[in-house]
């Protein structure tokens, strides 16, 4: 007598490739008109930097520079642009490194330990979140005043890193507890001190929010300006933004010098950016992009 013959298995279930997902045509037409309004003023400054002063008031934006000249270019750079681009990459680097230095550990503390007095100093810094900075400005002035730090680069650096924390330590909690408790557990077995799990646990596993943290001081570092106008006065400590008003007087406005000092300024961060977009995407998805 023969066995019977075993059943057929069933056929596995093809595999959905990229291409097999439905299309979404309002998300399709949404990415598009969004890229338009971040693409098109982009293009349109860049078209403004490439022309003559004297066309600049007639020029239409949206349409390529008849006689485009990079003399603009050659204006700002020879108009003490380096010396603000030193001064503004020194803030800026001063700023990520004060934020990262205070505002890791902090939340490190702020989730792992379960005392009043971390809750309450966890607290502490969300309320300074819903403090602008122009509610504070004078006592600030005052401080800065009292201690002899006004027209300096610690004025700007200080009071920067200060208004970036709040936000730092809400992104870094977030992704701190996002980290397994067995993993901790793991350390703590093998007799890791507080410290070494700090350094060889959280931070590895959130680099994502740290990335974060960087553009998002680097970029509060970078596009200030209330802080550079009302703390500093002379050339020294200027910063770009207030380098801006280089090409602004009583009796005009050079717009095409302008805007290449704008499009000058915006590359360094946006190279940033391109830097860290990996870490930035992981940081606002969760540990590990996930």
């Amino acid at each position: 007598m023969k066995p019977a013959p075993a059943p057929a298995e069933d056929p596995a279930p093809p595999r959905r490739g990229h291409w097999s997902r439905r299309a979404n045509p309002l998300a399709g037409l949404g990415s598009v008109l969004w890229l338009a309004v971040v693409i098109v003023p982009v293009y349109a400054m860049i078209s403004s930097s490439l022309t003559h002063q004297s066309e600049a008031l007639g020029h239409n934006a949206l349409k390529p520079p008849a006689h485009p000249t990079l003399d603009n270019y050659s204006t700002v750079l020879h108009n003490g642009f380096g010396h603000l681009l030193w001064n503004t990459a020194l803030v800026a680097a001063a700023v990520v490194v004060i934020v990262l230095a205070l505002c890791v550990p902090l939340s490190y503390v702020a989730v792992r330990t379960r005392s009043v007095w971390s809750g309450a100093a966890f607290r502490l810094f969300l309320l300074g979140v819903a403090i602008p900075a122009q509610a504070v400005v004078v006592p600030l002035y005052l401080m800065i005043a009292k201690l002899d730090l006004y027209d300096s680069l610690l004025a700007i650096i200080l009071p920067t890193a200060a208004f970036a924390m709040p936000v730092s330590v809400l992104i870094l909690t977030g992704t701190l507890r996002d980290i397994s408790e067995d993993l901790y557990e793991a350390m703590a077995l093998d007799g890791a001190s507080t410290t070494r799990m700090l350094f060889q646990l959280a931070v590895p596993l959130a680099k994502g929010g740290i990335g974060t943290v960087v553009v998002y001081a680097a970029l509060q570092a970078w596009n200030g300006l209330l802080f550079p106008l009302i703390f500093t006065q002379s050339d020294g400590p200027r910063v770009l933004t207030l380098g801006l008003f280089t090409y602004v007087s009583e009796f005009g406005v050079d717009i095409p010098a302008l805007l290449a000092s704008v499009v000058l300024s915006g590359v360094p961060i946006f190279a940033v950016y391109l830097v860290a977009r990996r870490a930035l995407v992981g940081g606002l998805m969760g540990v590990g992009g996930k």
